[in-house]
Parts: structure tokens; C-alpha cells; sequence
């Protein structure tokens, strides 16, 4: 057994295990002071407008057609199993709740995370390299204030929005299968109804205030540390993506487990 082997092991264990501590401490710190400059400054309503208009309502496409085809898809499979049992015109049932509970929230978070997680990480990643966050670090504004706020409080405002869309999408979407398979719609509706409360509702929405607030301060974290060049950027890019939507779904089970316990 080679002992230097099992030395440079560790100590390259080592280190990364202090990077991630140092990026996990880095993210709580840039959370942090953006927590205090809306308390103390508020936000740019304007910047704010644009943010949201980029971020939310330009996205509403590409989450539409996620959600729309994600619930036939769901109603025929479900429709299929539901057979076996003699259960079938319980299909609207399972896609509501299926939908309003996890699959609403989670898709369009994974949606947004593709789209507005790497496009923040980007747009940030290319100023900070070409050190337009310097300049304005010393023209006096702060860069939390200017660039990181207004993105974070428009995923945070505009997910929810999004996911009230999809959810609504993706049950007519099951309803179009659902009357292709004999189901007739009135059943539909009033099983979706009769099943889906109001407690519910309100963990969609629970569900989605945090994965648009982690999507976009991962991305814009990321982002403001971006070293490298155009390199780097495209790194950032990728890392975001992938660190936002896995955060989406860890989140997802303890936020389920917290609600389900509470």
C-alpha cells in the first residue's frame, strides 16, 4: 500500500470539502446582504418591472407547453392503470393532485432553472469578468442593490404565477385525454374539485416561492463569481443549471416532508 497515495487522497479530499464550505458560505453571505438591502433600501421598482418581464412572462411559452403535454401524457398513463382496477374515471383525480402537488412547481422550477438560472449566470458571469461589477462597485452603488435584488424578487414573485399557470394548464391537458377515453368532462372537473383543496393550493405555492428564490440565487451567486473569461462564463452557465435544478429537487422532499408533517 502506497501511503503517499493515500496522503495526496485526503488531502484532495480535503479540499474540496473546504471549497464547498467556502461556496455554501459565500451563497449565505451574498443571501444575506440581499435580505438586508431590501429591508433597508427597498428595490427599484422599475429594474423590478423589467426583471419580471424577463423573467416570468417570457418564460410562460416554454412552461405552457411543458405542462400542457406533461398532463396528457400523465392522463393516459394514468388512464391505463387505472383500468387494471376498474378505477379509469378517477384519472382527473390523480392528474389534479399529481400536478398541483409536485409536478406544477417542479417542472416549472426545472423549466425556469434552464431558461432564467443560466441566462442570470451569464448575464452576471459576462459583467463580472468584464468588470463591469467593479465599475460599479466604484461609481459607489452596490451591485447586490442594482443587479442582484430585482432578479431574485422577480423568480421569487413570478414562479408562483407560473406554476398556478401550469397546474391549470396540465389539468386540461388530462382533460383533453380524459374525453378521448370515454371519461366524460363534467366527471372531470367535479373529481378534480371534490379532491383538490385549498391546503393543497397553498403548498403549490409554498413549494414555488422557494425554488424561484433558490433558482435565481444560484444563478446570480454563480454568476458574480465567474472567473475565467468567456470560459469561464460558459462554466458558470452549465454549473448553474445543474446546482439550481439539483437544489430544486433536494428542496422539494424537505419542503414535502416539513408540509406533510406540519
Amino acid at each position: 500500500m502506497n501511503p503517499f497515495g493515500l496522503t495526496t487522497g485526503l488531502t484532495a479530499l480535503g479540499e474540496r470539502t473546504l471549497a464547498a464550505v467556502e461556496q455554501v458560505g459565500g451563497f449565505a453571505r451574498l443571501a444575506g446582504h440581499a435580505f438586508a438591502v431590501l429591508l433597508r433600501r427597498g428595490v427599484r421598482v422599475r429594474e423590478l418591472a423589467v426583471q419580471f418581464e424577463s423573467i416570468a412572462v417570457r418564460s410562460s411559452s416554454i412552461v405552457a407547453i411543458t405542462a400542457l403535454f406533461t398532463g396528457m401524457v400523465l392522463a393516459l398513463q394514468t388512464a391505463a392503470s387505472l383500468t387494471r382496477f376498474g378505477a379509469k374515471p378517477y384519472t382527473g383525480s390523480f392528474v389534479a393532485l399529481a400536478f398541483v402537488l409536485e409536478l406544477g412547481p417542479v417542472l416549472t422550477a426545472l423549466m425556469i432553472s434552464g431558461r432564467v438560472g443560466a441566462g442570470i449566470a451569464a448575464e452576471l458571469g459576462s459583467m463580472s469578468v468584464t468588470e463591469q461589477v467593479d465599475a460599479i462597485r466604484a461609481l459607489g452603488a452596490d451591485p447586490v442593490h442594482r443587479l442582484v435584488l430585482p432578479r431574485v424578487l422577480a423568480a421569487t414573485l413570478g414562479l408562483p404565477l407560473l406554476t398556478v399557470a401550469a397546474n391549470l394548464l396540465g389539468i386540461t391537458g388530462g382533460l383533453l385525454i380524459a374525453t378521448q377515453l370515454g371519461i366524460g368532462a363534467n366527471f372531470y372537473v367535479q373529481s378534480v374539485l371534490n379532491v383538490v383543496t385549498l391546503t393543497d393550493f397553498f403548498q403549490s405555492i409554498q413549494k414555488a416561492l422557494v425554488f424561484g428564490w433558490i433558482v435565481s440565487m444560484v444563478g446570480c451567486y454563480v454568476g458574480l463569481s465567474t472567473t475565467g473569461g468567456t470560459v469561464g462564463v460558459g462554466r458558470s452557465t452549465t454549473r448553474a443549471v445543474v446546482v439550481a435544478s439539483i437544489s430544486v429537487l433536494v428542496s422539494d422532499f424537505f419542503i414535502t416532508k416539513l408540509l406533510l408533517s406540519a
